[in-house]
């Protein structure tokens, strides 16, 4: 996996648990749903990448 795709996929969910936290903490269903969707894209995106290596090597 290369390293910038690692480090895309790590922000992506990052952002995506700061949008829920913030969600969270001021009662907004939306970023907070934005936020789980993010983070979500991000561990697929990992697991994507993962697979990707697997077959390489």
């Amino acid at each position: 996996m290369a390293t910038d795709d690692k480090i895309e996929n790590k922000t992506d969910e990052l952002k995506g648990k700061a949008k829920q936290t913030v969600g969270e903490a001021t009662d907004d269903d939306q970023l907070q749903a934005e936020g789980q969707a993010d983070e979500t894209k991000g561990n697929l995106k990992q697991a994507g990448e993962k697979v990707k290596d697997a077959f390489k090597g």
